[in-house]
């Protein structure tokens, strides 16, 4: 069996254990046949150490100590104020019962040092039994009080921790760690996907794997239920346990979430465990519209970017698109390669901002660049008219683009920049970058000048959008001289070529930002 760390006892209103400690067998017997028939638990030590000793070493599970404050090995105050100040001996209460006249210096020092009663024989049966009952009263309601005000900080805790999230996964971890430190002990949390894959989170140490929760019927909002260890065979139980189970719905279109934690862990009402479950529902919730909303962006996104590439005599062509992570939103990066009059047409951009709207700006602005490009403008006056376009139709958006056109006969490229990274020319194994200038589309900017040169045969230009070399911890500068130095060499397969770009330069699926990278070459 598993061990894990002991959760903190919640107590309960059932049978006390009470060690009673005193050197007198006589009074020992009549402490203990009183509180015997009183319903309690009684357990019995002769000395001071010997008490000590139980206690400590978890010989015993004592609720109270009623203590005689003379014994041979060392005093009743001594005894008492050790238990009060070691951890090792738990949160005690104590009474002393002392067979002596005392005075009031005597009941003072004991109740100074830790005492929470003191009884002065002769005792009566029904005080003994009513002082104890009190005391306990009085400290499991502390305890009660103690438990559950530690056990909200720890839950704010948890909520922010699951909130912090950026995948499933990393959320259901998150409760399933926050919920092993509220409550101690095994713990399963369980939600579903977006796409309706079921995951649980179990441990400790949680391990996120998939596994389905025995169908039950839940209404929207949140209940507890006890469920027999066996319906949670995802974690090993201890012994003799049930499985306390919260289950939280938000919306009658979703699926619910579950929390399952000891049964023994729980106080009356699960107030803890109810609010926890709330919280991982209303986060699983959040991630779930995220995810959805993400798939349906990067769906849009590779619906509007083209599947087929032209086929053109004496070029070669590879692109690469690599959409952002999933727990970023959609960006607007694009490419355009279309034959028109013989010409090839080269386009890359990058429309700014992460979202939905950012892609369906993306689909506007491409197909406002090929209708301008199809009236048979120049590059620079295409970008022109994309300049004036978005001005009108969306002035509160910018863009960057590249373009040109390639005759595939001679090599001539005529080409025009708003904003965008330079294209890198890689001929006869050395590298260099265009330098096309040009303000970014949205702005009111001088008109942007051509460049023209000609790409000779062998010759490879590569375009691509920011994801591919900028990053958060370092210079641009760096991403530009790290790019140049992957490029030095090119592949005989574009493909490869593209391929080992992304994977050396960012490429990993977990990157900040969209990736699209556009390479041709003469042959």
């Amino acid at each position: 069996m598993t061990e894990f760390a002991r959760p903190e006892r919640p107590t309960s209103p059932g049978k006390a254990t009470v060690l009673v400690v005193d050197d007198s067998a006589t009074k020992r017997y009549l402490l203990v046949s009183w509180l015997t028939r009183a319903g309690f638990s009684v357990v019995e030590a002769e000395t001071g150490g010997e008490a000590l000793r139980k206690l400590a070493e978890d010989d015993i599970e004592a609720d109270l100590v009623v203590l005689d404050v003379k014994l041979p090995d060392m005093s009743g105050f001594e005894v008492c104020e050790r238990i009060k100040t070691d951890s090792r001996y738990g949160v005690l209460p104590v009474i002393h019962v002392s067979a002596h006249a005392v005075d009031v210096n005597d009941r003072t020092q004991g109740l100074n040092r830790g005492a929470d009663a003191y009884l002065v024989e002769p005792i009566e049966p029904d005080e003994l039994i009513a002082t104890a009952q009190a005391v306990l009263r009085y400290y499991r309601a502390r305890q009660r009080a103690e438990l559950l005000a530690a056990r909200m900080v720890r839950l704010a805790e948890t909520t922010l921790a699951i909130n912090s999230a950026s995948t499933l996964p990393e959320l259901l971890e998150a409760a399933a760690l926050g919920a092993a430190d509220i409550f101690g002990g095994p713990v399963v949390v369980v939600a579903e996907t977006s796409e309706g894959e079921s995951l649980a989170a179990a441990g400790p140490p949680p391990v996120v794997r998939k596994w389905a929760v025995p169908r039950h019927r839940v209404a929207v909002g949140s209940l507890v239920r006890t469920d027999e260890t066996a319906d949670w065979d995802v974690v090993e139980w201890p012994a003799g346990e049930t499985v306390a189970v919260a289950a939280a719905r938000l919306r009658v279109d979703r699926p619910p979430v579950y929390v399952a934690v000891s049964g023994s862990s729980q106080t009356p009402g699960f107030p803890v465990l109810r609010q926890l479950s709330q919280a991982v529902a209303a986060a699983v919730e959040a991630q779930r519209s995220f995810d959805e909303e993400h798939r349906i962006a990067v769906t849009l996104q590779r619906s509007l970017l083209q599947s087929r590439l032209p086929e053109v005599p004496g070029i070669e062509l590879a692109v690469r698109y690599e959409p952002a992570g999933a727990q970023t939103e959609v960006g607007g990066d694009f490419y355009e390669l279309t034959v028109l009059d013989g010409k090839l047409l080269v386009a890359i951009g990058d429309v700014a901002g992460h979202s939905l709207h950012a892609a369906t700006v993306m689909a506007e602005l491409r197909h406002a660049v090929r209708a301008y490009a199809v009236e048979g403008h120049s590059p620079g006056a295409v970008l022109e008219l994309a300049n004036r376009f978005m001005r009108t139709v969306l002035p509160t958006d910018s863009a960057t683009l590249c373009l040109f056109t390639l005759d595939p006969a001679t090599g001539r490229i005529r080409m025009a920049s708003a904003g965008h990274l330079p294209p890198l020319l890689h001929v006869d194994g050395e590298v260099h970058y265009l330098k096309p200038r040009g303000a970014l589309l949205g702005l009111d900017a001088p008109a942007r000048a051509e460049q023209e040169l000609e790409l000779p045969r062998g010759g490879t230009l590569v375009l691509y959008t920011d994801g591919l070399i900028e990053r958060r911890d370092a210079d641009i500068d760096d991403g530009l001289r790290a790019l140049a130095a992957c490029a030095a060499e090119v592949e005989p397969d574009l493909d490869a070529f593209c391929s080992r770009l992304l994977t050396q330069l960012g490429g990993s699926g977990d990157q900040a930002d969209d990736i699209a990278v556009v390479a041709l070459r003469r042959i």
